[in-house]
């Protein structure tokens, strides 16, 4: 249904997106998600020529968009937008907002246009708000009305772009429930969304963006259970990573301690387990690891905090030949003891001459 190759887009000298190549097939629920900033929304906005993208093609059943013979507002007739914004027009009812179109641009009779408006109003629930305006009406209420508008309009596609980042916590639900609706009709949807069991359920496919590229894409059990790629892991567990560099024997340990204090305070961490970490790096550091033969200067120590899960990863690495500290020969070894009493598991590895350990806490 809609073909992109080598889709770019600059707003003067940043680039926003960078060579995209995708396909979107016709029934298919697309969800794109990413950290803020990463051209999610510049990306809608170029498929339906809001922003004109600055190269590339986009193919829509096989007529390219940006050919200078394309008829834009006929374009813009297949690819119905729904924004975090809501836009309706003010000084119109309800039922205003949804025949105003139609009757402008699809020629139908008022009486047409009305009709169809009444059913788009009971399907999203709202027919009872026909008569009244915008300002009477709630967040989630005023979106559902802008997806009821949208559909007036008959799209082949719609494209969301964050259709509840606007919305009150309690009204986020009613508006996902009429998008779950139209999935199962079969309508074809593009949805920028940070609602990520949303997008799991919802989905057929996840394009999760990172830097102006679809950075990883597949089916939602293979973006949310199993992503193959670091920046998608990281970002779908809310991993917040903390990273220092001893680079000497005699490093400042008082320092490293507040910083691992200062990382943990921002994300609210339980006091017995900044104790733990703390405890952990000082016993590995000091009196596992800087004893080491055979080891070059310098250690690097990296904190994972999976937000989502509540657990910690501490990870130690140096370069060195390979010998894992950790196989424990001796029974009084006790900063050894003491690692293995505060951490759920480790684990060793070896490549490249670097050695690490990681940690589960």
């Amino acid at each position: 249904m809609i073909k992109i190759k080598h889709l770019a887009k600059t707003f003067g000298e940043v680039s926003v997106l960078k060579d995209i190549n995708v396909e979107i097939r016709k029934g298919e629920v697309i969800s794109i998600i990413g950290p803020s900033g990463t051209g999610k929304s510049t990306f809608l906005r170029c498929l339906n020529l809001l922003d004109t993208p600055s190269g590339g093609s986009i193919e829509i059943d096989g007529v390219n968009i940006l050919s200078k013979e394309t008829n834009v507002p006929k374009l813009r007739q297949k690819i119905g937008m729904v924004f975090q914004s809501f836009n309706l027009y003010a000084h119109l009812t309800v039922l205003e907002n949804l025949t105003i179109g139609p009757i402008k641009l699809l020629h139908k009779t008022k009486n047409e246009a009305g009709e169809r408006a009444n059913e788009l109003l009971k399907t999203v629930g709202l027919l009872e708000k026909a008569t009244n305006f915008p300002d009477e009406l709630s967040g989630g209420q005023k979106q559902r009305v802008a997806i009821a508008r949208c559909l007036a309009m008959n799209p082949e596609i719609i494209l969301f772009d964050e259709p509840t980042s606007a919305l009150d916590p309690t009204m986020v639900s009613e508006v996902l429930a009429v998008i779950r609706r139209l999935a199962k009709n079969g309508m074809t949807m593009a949805i920028v969304t940070h609602e990520m069991d949303f997008a799991k359920s919802v989905s057929t496919r996840v394009f999760y963006m990172d830097e102006g590229i679809i950075y990883e894409e597949g089916n939602p059990s293979e973006i949310f259970e199993n992503p193959k790629k670091e920046k998608t892991k990281a970002f779908i567990h809310r991993i917040r990573s903390f990273k220092e560099k001893i680079t000497s024997d005699e490093f400042d340990l008082y320092k490293l301690n507040a910083n691992i204090e200062a990382f943990c305070a921002k994300y609210t961490i339980d006091k017995q387990v900044v104790n733990n970490i703390l405890l952990l790096v000082e016993e590995t550091v000091i009196n596992i690891l800087l004893p080491i033969k055979n080891r070059e200067t310098g250690i690097n120590v990296t904190l994972e905090y999976f937000e989502k899960e509540g657990t910690f990863r501490v990870i130690f690495d140096y370069i060195g030949t390979q010998d894992n500290p950790f196989i424990d020969t001796t029974t009084d070894n006790l900063a050894l003891l003491l690692v293995k009493g505060i951490t759920k598991n480790s684990e060793y590895s070896f490549a490249d001459n670097k050695n690490q350990i990681t940690f589960t806490i």
